[in-house]
């Protein structure tokens, strides 16, 4: 018994350095698949977690933002402010993507994507609001106030509607049409039964108080 005791105890330390550098090594390899400035997944590692949710066959909404008049802020105020923007503007994507059971990542540049949960299309309106809300508080950088602006495209997946790849580039047109038209969002979805509509801000196209074309 003695010597069994005597083993286990000179195991004790082997077994628990293993445990703790296979801990850092799940954290190194988890690090390295995530921006560093804003902490997002990186493109591969979000589209990876994106097509698991959408194998789930439930509806989702898939997002892609960017930032308007970036460069601006970056010759005006120089790049460090570019770069909190960036991390301000990941950081609130991030908590809205979580508060909504989803998952948000940074394309490249400042343009972001997430996916999240779609519980029809006027859920859907409320969150985009939501979002732009949020998005367009101030960045506070070295005593100043930097004004923020984005422009978001959403598509909504159906069974039968693509893959996350078509998902992504219907999300992109729906974006830069929002940015053509000044910002705000736009939807593009489908109905099972009725023709193709999209909305702006949360109105269908064409009617008061909108702006841009139907895609």
């Amino acid at each position: 018994m003695s010597h069994t005791m005597a083993a286990l105890s000179a195991a004790l330390p082997l077994v628990s350095g293993w445990s703790v550098h296979s801990l850092w090594m799940r954290r190194r390899i988890e690090d390295s698949r995530r921006d560093p400035l804003t902490g997002l997944w990186a493109r591969d590692a979000f589209e990876e977690r994106a097509r698991k949710s959408l194998s789930q066959r439930c509806q989702r909404a898939v997002l892609v933002l960017d930032l308007n008049w970036f460069k601006q802020i970056n010759d005006t105020f120089g790049h460090a402010a570019g770069d909190e923007v960036l991390r301000a503007t990941g950081q609130r994507l991030a908590q809205w993507a979580a508060d909504n059971s989803g998952v948000a990542g940074r394309l490249g540049g400042d343009e972001f994507t997430a996916i999240i949960p779609a519980y029809g299309i006027d859920n859907l309106r409320l969150d985009l609001s939501d979002l732009a809300e949020r998005l367009a508080q101030p960045v506070e950088f070295e005593g100043r106030h930097i004004d923020v602006h984005a422009s978001v495209g959403a598509a909504l997946y159906w069974s039968g509607t693509g893959g996350l790849s078509t998902l992504l580039r219907r999300a992109d047109e729906q974006m830069y049409k929002a940015k053509q038209s000044g910002g705000g969002w736009r939807i593009a979805h489908r109905l099972r039964i009725a023709p193709q509509m999209d909305t702006v801000n949360g109105r269908r196209a064409g009617r008061r108080g909108t702006s841009g074309e139907a895609a």
